[in-house]
Parts: structure tokens; sequence; C-alpha cells
């Protein structure tokens, strides 16, 4: 079961890489550097806290009941904390450009909702 949740897992961090790319590239070409660096990193601000999450997810996976609630409510909230100090840490890049930025965020969050859709 864990490899199984794992291999789930995988694919869904692996599409939501390659959806990173490919908004970051389209970006680039229609808008430039900053608009290339803008999405990349509203795509980071979404990946990284979902990886972490995904960690949680996997290292309790096989644990009594109990202990895999505290991990999903310990894995929300260190995804919730990562992800407020990730855009701290963004606003702060000198010529952010807003747009591009929310377009790399929410794509990246849509893999994980389309994902459950597809299930």
């Amino acid at each position: 079961m864990l490899s199984r949740k794992h291999s789930t897992l995988s694919k869904i961090l692996s599409y939501q890489v390659l959806i990173i790319l490919i908004i970051t590239v389209g970006f680039g070409l229609a808008g430039g550097q900053q608009a290339m660096l803008s999405s990349a990193l509203g795509g980071i601000a979404a990946f990284i806290p979902n990886l972490y999450f995904a960690l949680k997810i996997i290292k309790a996976s096989g644990q009594p009941a109990r202990k895999i609630v505290n991990s999903f409510y310990a894995g929300e909230s260190g995804k919730l904390l990562l992800t407020a100090v990730l855009f701290v840490m963004i606003f702060k890049v000198p010529g952010i450009e807003i747009l591009p930025l929310l377009v790399g965020y929410i794509t990246a969050l849509s893999v994980f909702w389309f994902a459950l859709l597809i299930r």
C-alpha cells in the first residue's frame, strides 16, 4: 500500500513540476525574463509545501490511525507556514510581477485538484 501511495504522490509531484516548467517557459516567451522568474517562483511556492506535505503523509503510512491524523494536521500546518514564508521571501525579490506569480502558483496547485477529480 505504501508503494501505491508513494507512486501516486510521485506522479502528482512530477506532473506538478512539468506544469511549472511549461507555464514558466510560456511566460518567458510571452513576457520576458521577469515574467518567467515570477511564474517560476509562484510554482515553487506551491511545489515545496506540497512536497513537504507528501513526505509527511508517506512517513505516516502504516502507522496507527491517531498518528496518521496527527501527521496530516502537522503536514497541513507546515504546508501553510511554508507557503506564507515562501511568499514573504518572494515579495522581497525586486520586480516581481503579480499575474505570472499567481498563475504559476494556482496552476501548480491545480495539478492536485485535477488528480482528485480524475481519481
